[in-house]
């Protein structure tokens, strides 16, 4: 049996338990936006939150494109969450490789470069990538300049957030540059 097969069967068992009223429309108060690897699944634990208070935008690297910050757009103005995550992780798969050389080795192996150049969002540095991402959400001009914008890399062998500031703002900024454990 397949793996989607095994999670088709598995829903009829779900399903058995299933609250009708998790059908209402969600009122998340934060919005995360963290990478696809599946070590940053468990967002309630890691985070200390309920499922429903967390609205979860996950990518690849996790690349802030023009899709994200749509989705984050949606999440403050129409969903009305509070404030925005924007959360990284140590060991991320997007830091072993570039996009160049992604690009050359998947056009050799199918023998098929006519999608390249794509891009994939490679980084070298946690801390660059999230600083990054802190700007360029924090540019937009249609993100609310009273949403919090909040930059951390977790750490997947110890699971400690560690903020990560912009330089410009530390001496504004209230909130601690210390590891924070939620």
């Amino acid at each position: 049996m397949s793996i989607i097969d095994q999670a088709v069967l598995s829903n009829k068992e779900f399903t058995k338990n299933y609250d009708p009223k998790l059908g209402a429309r969600p009122t998340p108060k934060i919005v995360v936006v963290t990478c696809m690897d599946p070590r940053l699944s468990d967002l309630p634990g890691i985070l200390g939150l309920s499922h429903a208070d967390i609205d979860v935008i996950r990518t690849g690297g996790p690349a802030v494109t023009e899709d994200v910050i749509a989705e984050l757009i949606f999440s403050t103005r129409i969903l009305k969450t509070t404030e925005i995550m924007l959360l990284n992780h140590t060991d991320c798969g997007f830091t072993t490789f570039t996009d160049a050389g992604l690009n050359k080795e998947l056009s050799a192996s199918t023998k098929d470069a006519s999608p390249a150049p794509m891009r994939f969002f490679a980084y070298e540095d946690p801390e660059q990538n999230t600083l990054e991402q802190i700007r360029m959400v924090r540019s937009h001009p249609w993100i609310a300049k009273d949403i919090p914008v909040r930059g951390f890399i977790f750490d997947v062998h110890t699971g400690l957030l560690t903020e990560v500031t912009l330089p410009e703002t530390m001496a504004k900024s209230s909130h601690s540059t210390a590891d924070a454990r939620f």
